[in-house]
């Protein structure tokens, strides 16, 4: 349980558990443990130490690093020192980085030891560049991080901060243009904590050990460590991802809890050691934040024997939305549904004029609620198209049934129209899925002088394997309507996919389309 009478925002999260469980451990990282206590004293010390570099309230403050222990005090002391932290992908290139330094604008930006050389080429062209720390390692262009903090008090601040207060600046993917910052304050997260524990796969116990794979620039890292933590959890924290070394910490770290984005859970599936078992703690497996097929789901069930959960949601919404719980898995129909909405939040299918649509119309999937952002940092215009008419319109296409759940066709950009029908990649993917020899696919349209757009699949074969094309069109037909069959196979390698696991499709489909008109968003 949450006390949400001792955390009124994230920034109270570490003392709040520091004074009932100080010595237990909050995260885990390699070899090293820091418990609650030690969490909240180095908070309040990067805390001190910010304002002592000149940060106010709504200042941005920055880092560049893979996952790494040091994240943690680092936000919850820019929370406390009511500056707004805003991490950035480290998988971007400089310029990109550049950009978005440019447009956030923190007065300091923290960089592991693997980005020293990406940072210094990211902000060399920048008016005004951030004060560069090291979060760990070291660089002669680069503070230390401990030379950083020396002096500073780790007694808790005097101004506490505030509900509005912007808390957390997360930059979306770029995928389809110029990456913007989704603003989320602690009324955000006051919504999205007072919901987690009602909500299957953020509900933890005390003292259970929470898995953290997913990148903590990303919704689904945050989430999970703000839950695990609130809620008193032990945080078993992971640099890089690699699918045996999270099948091996699922038994060895005694994990309860783990969320996974599809592509992860579809790799650990392919480790020999996935199979073996039991995983005699571990309750709950969350996933989200990409679409997953059928067959990978149902053979993840029977691998893992633990109750599965899967969110919709975006960043904009602060992660929340809709869920799929455990029960709802075993209903007739609903596994091919991302579920019904959190507590608290509301859904709709809206048309084209943001009307709200009956049961079964297809539709854009619109969220309202206490959990949506506050708007797109420096976005004026953004912000007033995505939340007009009070809804947090998602670009995603898909319909309500009779009974409540949503389902999730596809990235309105992302729709093929073929000979006037729409077609959405993530069914067609769905259906080729489990073919025997794939073990991935991306469907993308492509030009078509007849039909405007054929359906394309771009297949990964299984290792080993030699699928033939004609037999995974024909596996296709018998699933799925004649229209949305694959005119044409591809075999790929590997498919680009951003850090949340989302196929990158714009770079699918690029080389088809060059030269044309269509927009490869």
């Amino acid at each position: 349980m949450i006390d949400l009478e001792a955390i009124r925002t994230l920034a109270d999260i570490p003392a709040a558990q520091a004074r009932v469980r100080g010595q237990a451990t909050a995260v885990k990282f390699g070899d090293r443990e820091t418990s609650f206590a030690a969490l909240d004293a180095a908070s309040n010390r990067v805390a001190h130490a910010l304002v002592a570099a000149g940060v106010v309230p709504g200042d941005r403050v920055s880092a560049l690093t893979k996952n790494h222990d040091s994240w943690y005090p680092l936000f919850f002391g820019a929370a406390r020192a009511r500056a707004c932290f805003a991490p950035i992908n480290c998988r971007l290139a400089p310029a990109e980085i550049g950009f978005i330094l440019g447009d956030a604008g923190p007065k300091l930006l923290f960089v592991g030891e693997d980005f020293f050389d990406c940072a210094l080429a990211a902000v060399a062209d920048l008016s005004a560049p951030p004060r560069l720390i090291a979060l760990y390692g070291a660089h002669p262009a680069f503070e230390p991080l401990d030379s950083w903090l020396a002096g500073a008090s780790d007694a808790a601040p005097k101004d506490a901060p505030q509900r509005a207060d912007d808390v957390l600046q997360l930059y979306t993917s770029g995928t389809t243009g110029l990456p913007k910052g989704v603003v989320l304050t602690n009324a955000n997260y006051r919504t999205f904590l007072e919901a987690a524990t009602r909500v299957d796969g953020f509900a933890y116990g005390e003292d259970e050990t929470v898995m953290i794979v997913m990148p903590l620039f990303h919704v689904a890292g945050t989430n999970v460590s703000f839950s695990g933590l609130a809620q008193g959890g032990r945080l078993v924290l992971v640099k890089d991802f690699s699918a045996a070394d999270a099948v091996r910490m699922l038994r060895e770290e005694d994990v309860a809890h783990a969320f996974l984005a599809p592509a992860m859970i579809q790799m650990m599936l392919l480790d020999p050691a996935a199979g073996a078992g039991p995983y005699p703690q571990l309750k709950s497996i969350a996933y989200g934040a990409s679409p997953i097929a059928e067959d990978v789901l149902r053979r993840a069930r029977a691998t893992f024997g633990c109750d599965f959960v899967q969110f919709y949601g975006m960043t904009e919404s602060g992660g929340g939305g809709s869920y799929l719980s455990p029960t709802a898995h075993d209903l007739p129909g609903k596994l091919t549904s991302c579920g019904q909405p959190w507590p608290g939040v509301d859904m709709a299918i809206l048309d084209g004029e943001g009307r709200e649509l009956g049961d079964g119309a297809i539709g854009e999937i619109a969220i309202r609620g206490g959990i949506v952002m506050k708007g797109y940092w420096n976005r004026a215009s953004a912000t007033e198209e995505t939340l007009a008419g009070g809804w947090l319109h998602t670009g995603d296409v898909g319909y309500r049934d009779a009974d409540g759940f949503y389902y999730v066709h596809d990235r309105i950009k992302d729709m093929i129209v073929s000979g006037g029908e729409n077609v959405y990649p993530a069914e067609v993917e769905s259906a080729i899925m489990g073919c025997p020899g794939v073990a991935d696919v991306a469907v993308i349209g492509v030009p078509d002088d007849k039909w405007g757009e054929g359906v394309k699949a771009l297949v990964v074969p299984a290792a080993g394997a030699a699928p033939d094309p004609a037999a995974i069109i024909a596996w296709a037909r018998e699933r799925i309507a004649a229209y949305k069959v694959p005119k044409s196979i591809e075999f790929i390698d590997a498919l680009p996919r951003n850090p949340s696991g989302k196929v990158l499709r714009r770079e699918l489909r690029a080389p088809y389309w060059e030269g044309r008109d269509r927009a490869v968003g």
